[in-house]
């Protein structure tokens, strides 16, 4: 863990990998935590550098914040939801994304090892959306964008993620969950319409059975299936990001 100096305090982040291409890894809702760290190491066995920060840090640490149940149960999952989660997310305005986003990529390209001019992004849940909107933000320095099982990317509102689509230059990779509520099969068409009038060189599919939060090992939307096929394909993603 390092901790990275913010306006108004500091975030912990989490950092894997010794040598190779930079990745920014965004966390799903539930927070920074073992199971983020998981990923992050096995992205970085691919030969990466990962930077995984706690996102919330305005509201805490991540341990502080992190669920004291276990999300398997759905008692415990139901009472970790209630405490002010989604109230988290919603103060990750674009604004402040793309602010943040600013100081991650700084921090991910001044870490030792780090190769090439430009980096991967991947996200889980809204962490997808605000890897979005990074690339847009910044897109001379995202190469390619991972995103899996997020929700709300297609809104009928002015700052819809789908709507910054034409500003990125990054390669998309994203696996939508056939059973998500938060992301309906209008929606997925939706996005691969922006892509494709965009010229972005994409791919995404509907990962069969699946339910918002399928990578995540550590609650019952897991799907062994799903998360598998998300490293297989996040790594061919990842093997493209420039090193020079």
């Amino acid at each position: 863990m390092i901790e990275i100096a913010m306006p108004g305090g500091s975030a912990e982040a989490y950092v894997a990998g010794a040598a190779g291409s930079g990745v920014l890894l965004y966390q799903d809702a539930i927070g920074l935590r073992p199971q983020i760290e998981r990923i992050a190491d096995r992205i970085a066995s691919w030969g990466h550098v990962v930077l995984a920060p706690n996102v919330f840090w305005r509201d805490g640490r991540a341990a502080d914040l992190a669920p004291a149940g276990d999300l398997n149960d759905p008692d415990s999952r139901k009472a970790f939801f209630a405490s002010g989660v989604m109230d988290r997310v919603d103060r990750l305005t674009p604004e402040v994304v793309r602010a943040d986003g600013e100081i991650w990529l700084a921090t991910l390209h001044g870490l030792p090892g780090v190769a090439g001019r430009t980096v991967g992004v991947t996200g889980y849940c809204f962490g997808g959306r605000a890897a979005l909107r990074l690339a847009a933000h910044r897109p001379g320095e995202v190469a390619a964008i991972g995103l899996f099982h997020t929700g709300g990317i297609v809104l009928d509102t002015p700052d819809s993620p789908h709507l910054e689509v034409p500003g990125i230059r990054a390669a998309v990779l994203a696996g939508h969950a056939d059973n998500d509520a938060s992301n309906t099969p209008e929606q997925i068409a939706a996005f691969d319409s922006a892509l494709r009038a965009a010229g972005i060189d994409y791919r995404t599919a509907v990962y069969p059975d699946a339910v918002h939060g399928y990578t995540m090992a550590d609650t019952a939307a897991y799907q062994e299936a799903g998360a598998e096929r998300h490293y297989r394909e996040l790594r061919e993603l990842f093997a493209r990001i420039p090193t020079v």
